[in-house]
């Protein structure tokens, strides 16, 4: 049976060739597993040169969630910022050529710290000690830019950001099929009535986290990925997710993290050189950290959903229903433990 996610190849090169970046072939394509949303290929040809191809998930497709052609404009924005990207290569909204819109960058190297297992291997102590601060020096560089500046004072309509946040992924798992549990509209109900004020309005990543990133040997951060989910918000949810991905064993949150190896920077001393960096007060850290819990589920019960719809083509995509559970439960806590 023919891979319904394969990538025609010739058809790409071709496409390449006519916007000046010409190839060897033949390529190849190989689908990047990891990601639960747009598909993402390494493409290659035949004299090495290697590029990432970012396109729609095969079905399940929401608007604002698998806009391609917004996560390019994004990275291209960004681009010689103190947000490190990767260098775009095009664009192309013309559905003649691959049947989606879709776009081209180049390949960064490096490693992407997702678990331990991608991790431990190439990363020794003192990268492991340093890959935290790197990574909330970016997000300090991301939440100190101007929108206007880079051109992205439309990217989104930046207030009441957590509150829009809880009904969105509420409304998406209607959509889906996938109803929050009775357990998850207890802790939707709890975030939004203890929701703190927003302060600040800043561009935020929305995914901000190890296995978004590319790593070089020394722990630095050579590029952020995944922009499809970024927009104008709270500064502080930003945070708040890359702390949910930063805990340690024992804190309830099931999925994949490197830092439940050795060596790693505490989650209290990131929140820390945060707030010395960024000079925001961080008194309502704890909210953001419950939002990011229960925010995690929801995608997570979606990205089951999807993955049942067919989103992800022979990509074998299975997230454990208790995970959605346990995250929930923990998210649970942490709105108790911020006195929400």
């Amino acid at each position: 049976m023919t891979d319904p996610t394969a990538l025609p190849v010739d058809v790409v090169g071709r496409w390449l060739a006519a916007r000046g970046t010409p190839t060897v072939p033949p390529l190849r394509a190989e689908l990047i597993t990891g990601g639960r949303s747009n598909l993402t290929y390494l493409v290659c040809d035949a004299a090495g040169a290697r590029w990432v191809l970012r396109r729609p998930p095969m079905s399940g497709v929401i608007a604002s969630a698998h806009d391609v052609l917004r996560e390019h404009r994004i990275m291209a924005a960004l681009a010689g910022t103190a947000v490190p990207v990767p260098q775009m290569v095009a664009a192309c909204e013309d559905a003649a050529v691959l049947g989606v819109p879709f776009f081209v960058m180049h390949y960064v190297s490096g490693v992407v710290p997702g678990d331990r297992e991608a991790a431990e291997p190439r990363l020794d102590m003192p990268a492991r000690a340093a890959l935290g601060p790197h990574l909330v020096d970016v997000l300090s560089g991301l939440h100190a830019l101007t929108p206007s500046d880079v051109g992205l004072a439309d990217l989104g309509k930046g207030s009441d950001y957590v509150t829009r946040q809880l009904t969105r992924w509420e409304q998406q798992l209607d959509r889906l099929g996938a109803p929050a549990t009775t357990a998850m509209r207890d802790v939707l109900t709890r975030l939004r009535d203890g929701a703190p004020q927003q302060r600040e309005i800043t561009i935020v990543h929305g995914d901000f986290r190890p296995a978004n990133v590319i790593v070089g040997g020394a722990g630095e951060v050579r590029a952020v990925l995944d922009w499809e989910l970024a927009t104008l918000g709270d500064p502080l949810a930003d945070l708040g997710w890359l702390l949910a991905y930063w805990g340690a064993p024992g804190d309830g949150v099931p999925v994949p993290r490197p830092t439940r190896g050795a060596g790693y920077v505490p989650r209290e001393l990131l929140a820390a050189r945060y707030a010395e960096t960024t000079g925001r007060p961080l008194d309502d850290l704890g909210y953001y950290l419950a939002f990011a819990l229960w925010r995690l589920a929801a995608i997570l019960a979606g990205v089951n959903a999807r993955a049942r719809q067919g989103a992800y083509g022979a990509t074998s995509v299975n997230v454990a229903e208790r995970w959605v559970q346990q995250l929930t439960e923990a998210a649970r806590a942490a709105t108790q433990a911020a006195g929400r």
